[in-house]
């Protein structure tokens, strides 16, 4: 998902250099069935071949709490594997310039809200996520020991930025492995599809959460890569170099519930599981160093769950 809008904002680029002279830059994408990232010879292989300038690692094994609880050996492994390989293929094949993607689940399970970069490492974290947690916090770390080693003799210029909960086109609508509003779409889509009368949601619907429209988080990325070196390091510290990305605000999952029902036209009664597990209380990204960088996200959760809606239609019927 994060990948497909990520060519979308440089595609737009190219198109809009393209109206005023030559465009100086091309995209090299992989499908996961062209490229296994896990796979340390392949992904070495491509770089040798491609030998691209710039990279964009958004790359992920991703799911909901159902995913996270029921495969946290694969989430661990093959996220840590995906990051060594391409962060470290990339830079011995000369890549300077290297934005690797995380997550806000990088963060202790009661960090203080909203939660600013400087929470990262000063807790526990949230059981049901913590391998996958823990792997996104090593692709930070990766990107800020190569930066330390090879920075100065090699140019290594490598940054970190950590979206909150993202959605949109593109998006997974898996019945038990996708995210919270994904999920939720599909679940209210089939209520309505087939008059159920209720809907059961997981947990009390008392956390909040903070969603991003994901083509503003492909902005904000193609953003961050852009920034001047100088301006990036005074907003930054070499051990602490990772930048959030957030709407600004959050909603409790039962006002998302409400939302997403409203967008597919539900009408029935909304329940709530209270013997599932609810996850961290609160996630709210403190992303005032973006903001004072003079980036905001500019898409609201209606306008996107309008079109994420539209996106798991067309989906469905082809």
């Amino acid at each position: 998902m994060v990948g497909s809008a990520i060519v979308r904002a440089l595609t737009s680029v190219i198109a809009s250099e393209a109206r005023q002279s030559t465009p100086d830059f091309t995209l090299v994408t992989r499908t996961h069935a062209e490229l296994d990232l896990t796979n340390q010879a392949a992904v070495q292989a491509f770089f040798q071949k491609e030998k691209p300038t710039q990279v964009y690692l958004a790359a992920a094994k991703v799911g909901g709490i159902h995913a996270n609880n029921t495969y946290p050996a694969e989430f661990i492994y093959q996220n840590l594997m995906m990051q060594a390989n391409v962060i470290d293929a990339a830079f011995r094949s000369g890549v300077q310039k290297l934005l690797f993607l995380g997550s806000s689940c990088i963060y202790p399970k009661l960090a203080p809200q909203p939660m600013a970069e400087d929470a990262l490492l000063t807790g526990t974290l949230e059981p049901t996520n913590e391998p996958y947690a823990i792997a996104k916090i090593a692709g930070i770390k990766l990107c800020e020991s190569y930066n330390r080693q090879y920075g100065q003799s090699h140019g290594v210029d490598y940054r970190s930025v950590m979206p909150t909960n993202l959605y949109g086109p593109c998006d997974n609508y898996h019945p038990e492995n996708s995210h919270v509003i994904p999920a939720l779409i599909r679940r209210f889509h089939e209520a309505k599809v087939n008059n159920a009368p209720a809907v059961t949601i997981w947990g009390s619907g008392t956390p909040r959460r903070e969603f991003l429209y994901v083509d503003d988080m492909a902005a904000a990325s193609v953003f961050v890569m852009n920034l001047p070196k100088a301006t990036l390091d005074a907003h930054t510290q070499p051990m602490q170099s990772h930048i959030n990305v957030g709407f600004g605000e959050d909603i409790t999952i039962k006002e998302l519930a409400l939302a997403v029902g409203k967008t597919v036209g539900y009408q029935g009664v909304i329940d709530f599981d209270t013997s599932k597990p609810d996850g961290s209380p609160r996630k709210l990204m403190d992303s005032s160093r973006l903001n004072a960088l003079c980036w905001q996200a500019q898409v609201g959760l209606e306008a996107g769950l309008a079109t994420a809606y539209q996106d798991f239609l067309a989906q469905t019927t082809t």
